[in-house]
């Protein structure tokens, strides 16, 4: 897609979603580690559930390790994969405890040497925790912005970075939050609602899919 074409894309996202921003509810850098840890295969409505009783009784690492492996699998079992959720979140909290004084770390390569935590959740924690510009690919970005044709890319990694050379620095954390949110609520998996998308005139899928 030419550079003109991509910033009217983002310019459209902008508009339609000017308020996007995270749906997971956290208040600080540790509840936004387990918020999104705990978002793996599984809505953010649910874990929001999950996290209204979880943050009032644990408030960091150190309340974590606290709890047996059992009984941390109690208070989120209604969170898909709640058994290796709860062994990752241990391990990452005795972790964080023994090399970072029980502080979340500000930057990728501590993050993701956390038990549990790939590059999709360091960059969702250092772009909605810290403010550091990132790009987070989970399905919905995957998805759209192939659909879009702002990357031809065939795995997450690959997204990411013909995304970052694509879309301008200041807008990766926003880009990360409009394309998801798109995904969400119009280009869906299996039946995208094409015929009500403002982006349809620029979207290479839709215009193949009227030849």
């Amino acid at each position: 897609m030419k550079k003109k074409a991509v910033l009217e894309v983002l310019e459209i996202l902008e508009a339609t979603y000017p308020s996007a921003e995270s749906e997971l509810d956290f208040t600080n850098p540790f509840e936004c580690l387990v918020a999104t840890m705990l978002s793996a295969q599984c809505t953010d409505q649910r874990v929001n559930l999950i996290t209204a009783t979880l943050f009032k009784e644990i408030k960091g690492p150190e309340d974590v390790v606290q709890l047996s492996e059992e009984e941390l699998q109690q208070k989120i079992r209604s969170c898909n994969y709640y058994k290796t959720k709860s062994k990752h979140l241990l391990a990452a909290c005795q972790q964080l405890l023994a090399q970072h004084n029980g502080c979340i770390p500000n930057n990728r390569e501590a993050l993701m040497a956390l038990p549990g935590v790939g590059r999709k959740t360091a960059n969702v924690v250092l772009s909605n925790a810290f403010g550091v510009p990132a790009l987070a690919v989970d399905t919905h970005v995957f998805r759209v912005s192939n659909r879009l044709g702002l990357v031809r890319a065939g795995d997450p990694l690959e997204t990411e970075q013909q995304l970052m050379k694509t879309v301008p620095s200041d807008k990766w954390s926003a880009a990360h939050h409009w394309l998801i949110l798109h995904g969400r609520r119009v280009c869906h998996a299996r039946k995208p609602n094409c015929i009500s998308c403002s982006l349809n005139h620029l979207c290479p899928t839709f215009r193949a899919s009227k030849q």
